[in-house]
């Protein structure tokens, strides 16, 4: 039998352990006991969840129940060790837990060591010889290469944050040195029965702003006949014991509790400030919000809509986890998943135009996704008064890289209980609907919008045409015939039939290779040309676009599987927008693991691919991998462009034989305004440099290594500057989103350019 804990935390006064346990005969029986330190049995909560992983490490085409995860919850007693055991069969596992058994298990160093100690076990190299036998040495030093790379963890962010919040002399600097104060916020807050304990935790985390020029906008739906709490005797003696809060602090006490949306509603309507900040009644603010909030104006008083980056707390204030550090504003994510969330600030003119257009801010009809609606009818109003020819202006909306808002986790809160509010995600498709029927930008026809990855994430299908746009694929090749069978067949048995499929011959020596050249050539849609000159790769794409038919060209190498037969159309439906100038796709190892998963410009110094090495079926940072996304690049190893647009922009930059080349000509198109996508319901599998192998020679480095130092001479201001859709809380040591090592690299800076570059620059501009 094996189990592994995931999560041990202690939260809303539960201790809370998440993890998995997979018996030797995976359909066995498995109970759970957890007891106190009189061998007493303690009550808990258990919740069994399906984890795919698990199947997926562990088992081979297992088709049995895969609920081997494990949600467990029992009260907190201080002093107290507990055990939980885990037994199956004639096996029993304990593990005991305490608060100093918690606060040891979310160390850095206890995580990397359990990473290293997972790999020791027979398990692992029963699989890693498997995989060894079928898949040749170099496949399995790839591999086990990917593998070790994740051994640098992160942070635990309760320590993080710790160190990086602003210190006590930093906020007195704020408070003595106050930045213009000219901006008055509005801060709304629908209370309904709100528990007196969160009440002021919220109103310490407002009262204790190093901004001062707010109100509080408090609209108080409570049932005062069948309350269990009493927010009224809370705020009767906030104003009591003081009286000058009255001038800043609105309280409307509502005959009855209609809806969120309307209590919200009633709360915005009391408003007097220039801004309207949006605030839950069970939530806090960091103690520079709104300062933080006022200097991004004060900087751009042009802002009207404004998001920060947000982090977990428990009930007490006393931990701090799951930081979101979000992307700048990033259309096809938020068509993906509210990320914009907390903290939100609206300029209240814009409120008013919206109110003008719907007559309503948040509609009730959208219940629990009251604020995503909003947010996405704010997004299309800005979008739709600056359209024109397919271009238009979102530079009013603005992210603040910062944690600004702790969202309390609680047994009633969405932050923590999924199912406490199902309908909220029914209620997100039909806002992101409502956004389609009234957009100006191209959209094509939706089908509709559907659950993703998970709950809260959602996928938009869209129709199929009734006359697909000719897409040309264009596949370099050099022998490895069977490569080249596979990701013929994959592209011919795909849903998307109108395809011209150009390969482009460069230098093969098989026999083998040309007679299957003469086989595919009796085919309608496919064609062979032949580039003749030494391998590279952008004059090889460049010098095959020339003979590509097709209004979309669908660069491909010639490595690649189709997995989900829907893939082209996928890539089509989001390429034909006005505004979309490229779109990539996911792209899996043979073991499924992410060879791709959208490019981050900086990390490693140039880019490197997202989540490389991490399992399909694996959560990954805010979902990134899963979530469809507006990203700076993308792979050419399977880009889909306009042939327009190429051609436009000379194709691929000759200089760049083998490397960046696509990263440049991504960076070109946006450039000339357009969005890149990466679209992960697009899905290949990428069995990457079989055909040309690894830069394993001095003659393979060398040429990377110019090629790295003429790449930072052309995009030196891209490289020094964080990635708008990345986010400068996060390091560039390593692709998986983890927090900067603030030992290593200060949060913000771009990555170093390494020595050895810096001197061939140097000979480069000499």
């Amino acid at each position: 039998m094996n189990y592994k804990i995931d999560i041990k935390r202690i939260s809303d006064g539960n201790i809370h352990i998440q993890g998995w346990v997979l018996p030797d005969n995976p359909s066995s029986d498995v109970k759970f006991y957890v007891k106190d330190t009189n061998n007493n049995d303690i009550k808990f909560k258990l919740v069994r969840l399906r984890r795919d992983d698990v199947s997926e490490i562990y088992l081979d085409n297992y088709e049995g129940d895969r609920n081997f995860g494990f949600d467990i919850e029992f009260p907190y007693v201080e002093n107290t060790t507990f055990k939980l055991l885990i037994k199956s069969e004639n096996k029993t596992f304990t593990e005991k837990i305490n608060k100093r058994i918690i606060d040891n298990f979310n160390t850095a160093n206890r995580k990397k060591k359990e990473l290293i100690t997972s790999y020791l076990n027979l398990n692992t190299f029963k699989r890693a010889f498997k995989f060894l036998l079928q898949e040749g040495f170099k496949e399995f030093f790839k591999k086990s290469k990917r593998k070790l790379k994740g051994l640098s963890v992160d942070y635990d962010y309760s320590e993080w944050y710790t160190l990086t919040k602003l210190s006590d002399e930093e906020i007195e600097k704020q408070r003595e040195n106050p930045i213009s104060s000219s901006i008055k916020f509005s801060i709304v807050i629908p209370v309904y029965d709100t528990n007196n304990e969160f009440l002021k935790l919220l109103f310490d985390s407002i009262l204790n702003q190093t901004y001062k020029n707010f109100e509080i906008c408090i609209a108080d739906a409570t049932d005062y006949k069948n309350c269990k709490n009493n927010p009224k005797k809370f705020f009767e003696k906030l104003l009591l014991d003081n009286g000058s809060l009255k001038r800043i602090v609105n309280i409307n006490y509502l005959n009855d509790n209609k809806s969120i949306a309307d209590n919200t509603n009633e709360a915005i309507k009391m408003a007097k400030g220039d801004y309207i900040v949006l605030c839950d009644h069970d939530d806090a603010l960091t103690v520079d919000a709104l300062y933080e909030i006022a200097t991004a104006i004060n900087n751009n008083n042009n802002l009207e809509l404004i998001y920060s980056d947000e982090d977990k707390v428990d009930t007490k204030d006393e931990s701090f986890f799951e930081p979101a550090f979000k992307s700048d504003f990033n259309l096809d994510m938020l068509l993906s998943v509210n990320y914009f969330c907390h903290l939100t600030t609206i300029r209240k003119s814009l409120l008013d135009e919206l109110y003008r257009i719907d007559g309503t801010y948040e509609r009730s009809e959208y219940n629990g996704a009251q604020d995503y609606d909003l947010f996405l009818r704010l997004v299309n109003l800005i979008i739709n008064r600056s359209y024109k020819d397919g271009k238009y202006d979102v530079s009013t909306i603005y992210h603040i890289p910062k944690v600004l808002y702790h969202w309390r986790c609680h047994k009633k809160s969405t932050s923590k209980n999924v199912d406490s509010k199902l309908y909220a995600f029914t209620n997100g498709e039909k806002a992101i609907l409502d956004f389609y029927n009234k957009s100006k930008i191209n959209f094509p026809i939706v089908e509709r919008v559907e659950k993703g990855f998970d709950f809260g994430i959602y996928h938009t299908v869209y129709k199929k045409f009734d006359n697909e746009p000719l897409v040309s694929v264009i596949i370099p090749n050099k022998d490895h015939v069977e490569d080249l069978k596979l990701v013929i067949e994959s592209l011919l048995n795909s849903n998307y039939k109108n395809l011209d499929i150009v390969i482009c011959e460069n230098n093969s020596v098989c026999n083998e290779t040309f007679e299957y050249y003469k086989f595919l050539e009796k085919l309608d849609r496919i064609r062979v040309v032949t580039y003749s000159g030494s391998f590279n790769y952008s004059k090889i794409n460049n010098f095959a676009s020339k003979y590509a038919k097709g209004e979309y060209l669908l660069f491909l190498n010639n490595d690649i599987e189709v997995i989900n037969k829907d893939s082209i159309h996928e890539m089509v439906s989001y390429i034909k927008r006005d505004d979309v100038g490229a779109v990539g796709a996911k792209l899996l190892y043979k073991d499924k693991t992410y060879q791709h998963a959208g490019v981050i410009m900086g990390i490693g110094g140039i880019a490197d691919h997202s989540f490389k090495g991490i399992n399909d079926c694996d959560h990954t940072y805010m979902n990134r991998a899963q979530v469809l996304q507006d990203l700076n690049a993308v792979t050419a190893a399977c880009l889909l462009t306009k042939k327009e647009l190429f051609d436009k922009l000379n194709g691929f930059d000759e200089k760049f034989q083998v490397a960046f080349n696509d990263i440049d000509l991504c960076l070109r198109i946006r450039k000339e305004g357009y969005l890149i996508v990466y679209n992960p319901y697009s899905s290949f599998y990428h069995y990457e440099s079989k055909s040309r192998g690894l830069e394993d020679t001095p003659e393979k480095v060398s040429r990377f290594n110019n090629e790295f130092a003429l790449f930072v001479l052309k995009w030196g201001d891209k490289l020094n500057k964080i990635d708008e859709y990345y986010n400068p809380n996060l390091t560039l040591r390593q692709n998986n989103f983890a927090l900067r090592n603030l030992k290593y690299e200060k949060i913000g800076e771009p990555f170093p350019t390494p020595n050895e570059i810096l001197k061939i620059m140097k000979d480069l501009n000499e």
